[in-house]
């Protein structure tokens, strides 16, 4: 099995759990072992099914604005956690190639193992709701259409993308290619450096 395959698997297991209730509130499940990489995984697209909720209620325009303010704090905090979460995949990564020698010539990729598993992931997601919006009967034939025309360059896109992964971790493991784990070092979350929270020390 290739890794992209691992992944959509997982991927599309916890988008089904997390739709079994489909309540942001819902305790995660995780039917993996503690800290291996299928955890993380089924963690990472958990994380973003609630994300992908959050930011739908929050577009509700009667929401209570105290609501919203709360709901914000809990996007900040899922966005963080999701942060985080990639950092590791990209460690797990970076740990697993630590012995491949790059080649005199090996370039750097444009983006990080884990920054391509989140996009994965995120298309799983979009895959999810975009065949349930081709599903609706309550629908026009138009919508109908749009959607289905929607879904199919969301599978190719996530055919396509499955196949750039495997190919990246190939060239990393071959030497071709090697990576560099980056801490995103967000500012705004950071007391010391959004200005709006030291100002107010």
């Amino acid at each position: 099995m290739t890794f992209s395959n691992l992944c959509n698997e997982i991927f599309f297991q916890s988008t089904e759990n997390y739709h079994v209730t489909d309540s942001v509130d819902a305790p995660i499940q995780n039917p993996y072992e503690l800290k291996t990489i299928e955890y993380y995984l089924y963690l990472k697209n958990w994380i973003d099914a609630v994300q992908w909720h959050f930011e739908d209620i929050i577009r509700d325009p009667q929401i209570d604005p105290v609501e919203a303010l709360t709901l914000k704090r809990r996007i900040d905090k899922s966005n963080q956690d999701r942060t985080d979460l990639v950092e590791l995949i990209d460690s797990y990564f970076y740990d697993q190639y630590k012995d491949v020698k790059p080649l005199a010539d090996a370039t750097i990729n444009t983006e990080s193992p884990a920054w391509a598993v989140d996009r994965l992931s995120i298309l799983a997601l979009k895959i999810y709701h975009m065949s349930e919006e081709v599903k609706r009967t309550d629908t026009t034939p138009e919508h109908h259409e749009q959607c289905q025309k929607k879904l199919d360059i969301l599978l190719e896109q996530k055919k396509d993308l499955s196949s750039a992964i495997d190919q990246l971790l190939d060239d990393i493991k071959a030497g071709r290619k090697y990576m560099k784990v980056y801490k995103q070092m967000k500012m705004y979350n950071d007391p010391a450096l959004n200005p709006v929270l030291y100002a107010k020390k």
